[in-house]
């Protein structure tokens, strides 16, 4: 119960904003522990020389993957190996990296972690298309002749499913290569808006002039106070607006980027490259726009609502997050109560699970705080074999932490339990099912809240937090994958995309899931600038459709109970050993179907419902 709350915080109008701390202020136990990946640089330097020198050891199996199962099987094996200390490498490079984006030490092992990546795909780049030189089913019996060769099995299928867009081995050499230059767009982009980009000074909701910072952004979109938040939107995108041919360049480099590889494959385009990686039909995606345009009406309905109840008379882009109730103070919610909270809220999984995550807590698995340099936003590390997941946060003590925290803990677990389940081929999952997992945890921590709110007032707040949840993470990654959709489209028929076009387009689409009660400012037409999501090559779409599945699965657990909750965890530990659509399939969801997707717009109408009964027995 959250009993007794309000002496656990501090009203947001006691905190001063100061300058952002250097990492050596924040204690150790926020920050994670690297030294559980490799204790000192020069162990990374090790392993990094070992696949340097062994590099030469694809050579004994080139050309000669079709004489035999032992061969075949030590070639699968031999590249494991190296890609096992790749990812190992990789996951330490980056995390140091993003700790302090300033440290060239760590910028230089990032680069060099890349560029011998790009090596060892070059030099391995024969095995697929030896294998699809194999007759299908000779190949075939090879596989099932050997009991380890027969770990392979799912992969090879899907690597036969491909076929057709598998190239000759000089061909895919050539590809290999280019990987490193096709990071690019993306590096260059990551670097200037985290590390190089300034923004502007502000005076905040107390008075104090601050520089505005991703997180304060953040933070300042919930504060009381309209004409900071005003300030804060402007002075945030201003840069973007300040730099958008530079903005530009680098997004239609890296559309141009992902046409090459799929034109280079042989697909219609882009997106169907980017889905097919998954064995997603197109039809998903397109369904997926089609009937959230069909469905914008609970959208429309809120942002009136909060129009009325903000008691505005235009709605703006600033005004989306913050809480329309003035009865409820906004309080500050420190991450260690927070920490009880996210335990508390996850219950009904069991203590296998909570125990996992009370593991996570206690042996510096996430980086906490925002410090200088360091990379903006948050994320969970995914698996690397063989080492448990980091997660990086940026927290602010605001409600949207707590669910951010939930949210990366989602993610963290489904790839420590895929991790501690799966055999190393198999250790991953595909990024349609990523986004499930940490839906999921939101929805519990939301009814739970819900359910121990001591007032209307504090339900009424945190039923307009699963609004503005189903807003985010729902409606607007789906304008995000209909705005990618589209530019993609017109980048492929041949239309040069210049800032005005994209500024143009992104401001039209914005305005239409708005609808008529949103008055859109010429500031927010720059925000496609700074979407760092548009960047990963049709992954937005994903939230939405993960949205939707955690929905069904999480109604699933809370009213079958034991039965789901298994079919759950086994979800959790399935990693890649099937297709993304089977694996949800066998947790209890047909994606295939459109019930999912149409059901989020039905929990919207359900939550306005109960929100304006709410409001009129007050």
């Amino acid at each position: 119960m959250l009993s007794g709350i309000e002496k656990n915080f501090k009203l947001l109008n006691e905190v001063e904003t100061v300058s952002l701390p250097i990492r050596e202020e924040i204690e150790d136990k926020y920050k994670w522990d690297l030294t559980q990946i490799y204790s000192k640089n020069e162990e990374w330097e090790k392993d990094f020389s070992w696949i340097e020198k062994n590099l030469n050891g694809y050579d004994k199996f080139k050309g000669k993957l079709n004489s035999g199962a032992d061969t075949l099987l030590a070639c699968l094996k031999f590249d494991d190996s190296m890609a096992m200390k790749l990812e190992r490498l990789y996951l330490y490079a980056m995390l140091a990296k993003d700790s302090d984006l300033r440290e060239n030490i760590y910028q230089a092992m990032d680069d060099r972690i890349k560029s011998l990546y790009a090596k060892v795909s070059a030099v391995s780049s024969f095995i697929k298309p030896e294998l699809l030189e194999i007759d299908t089913n000779e190949l075939l019996k090879m596989i099932e002749s050997n009991s380890e060769l027969n770990i392979y099995k799912h992969n090879i299928d899907d690597l036969l499913r491909t076929k057709a867009h598998s190239l000759s081995r000089q061909e895919e050499q050539i590809l290999a290569l280019a990987s490193e230059i096709a990071q690019t767009p993306y590096n260059s982009y990551s670097m200037f808006t985290n590390a190089d980009l300034k923004f502007p000074m502000v005076k905040d909701d107390n008075g104090n002039n601050v520089e505005m910072s991703h997180g304060r952004f953040y933070a300042a979109m919930y504060s009381k106070d309209r004409d900071y938040r005003e300030r804060a939107f402007k002075a945030y995108l201003s840069p973007y607006e300040d730099y958008v041919n530079t903005f530009a360049t680098l997004f239609n480099g890296n559309l141009k980027t992902n046409i090459f590889f799929a034109t280079a494959r042989k697909y219609k385009s882009a997106r169907d490259a980017a889905l097919d990686k998954n064995n997603i039909p197109l039809s998903v995606y397109d369904n997926l726009i089609d009937s959230v345009n069909q469905n914008l009406a609970p959208l429309h309905r809120w942002a009136a609502l909060k129009r009325n109840l903000l008691g505005v008379e235009k709605l703006r882009p600033y005004d989306v997050y913050v809480t329309v109730f003035n009865n409820i103070r906004e309080k500050i919610y420190p991450y260690e109560y927070s920490k009880e909270i996210v335990i508390d809220s996850l219950k009904i999984l069991g203590d296998d699970y909570l125990n996992s995550i009370q593991l996570a807590f206690d042996n510096r698995w996430i980086d906490i705080y925002e410090t200088q340099a360091k990379k903006s936003g948050a994320y969970s590390s995914g698996t690397t074999y063989g080492v448990h997941p980091y997660v990086l946060l940026n927290w602010t003590d605001l409600l949207n932490d707590v669910f951010t925290l939930v949210h990366e803990m989602g993610h963290n677990m489904h790839s420590y339990y895929t991790g501690k389940t799966q055999l190393f081929p198999y250790a991953n999952y595909s990024i349609f099912l990523a986004e499930v997992a940490s839906t999921f945890n939101e929805s519990l921590l939301l009814d739970y809240l819900t359910n121990n709110a001591e007032s209307d007032d504090e339900k009424l707040y945190l039923l307009e937090k699963y609004l503005n949840n189903i807003t985010s993470t729902f409606y607007r990654q789906v304008m995000f994958a209909e705005f990618e959709k589209m530019v993609y489209d017109k980048t492929e028929s041949g239309e040069a995309l210049t800032p005005e076009m994209l500024s143009k387009l992104y401001k039209d689409i914005y305005q239409k899931y708005w609808g008529t009660e949103m008055t859109v400012i010429e500031d927010e037409k720059y925000t496609w600038a700074r979407i760092p999501h548009f960047y990963y090559n049709f992954y937005v779409y994903q939230y939405a459709t993960g949205f939707a599945a955690s929905e069904v699965l999480a109604k699933k657990i809370k009213t079958e109970g034991k039965p789901a909750v298994v079919k759950y965890l086994n979800f959790l530990k399935a990693g890649s050993s099937d297709y993304p659509i089977n694996i949800l399939k066998s947790a209890g969801v047909d994606m295939n179907s459109a019930e999912p997707v149409f059901a989020v717009s039905a929990k919207m109408n359900e939550i306005l419902d109960e929100m304006e009964n709410v409001l009129e027995a007050k």
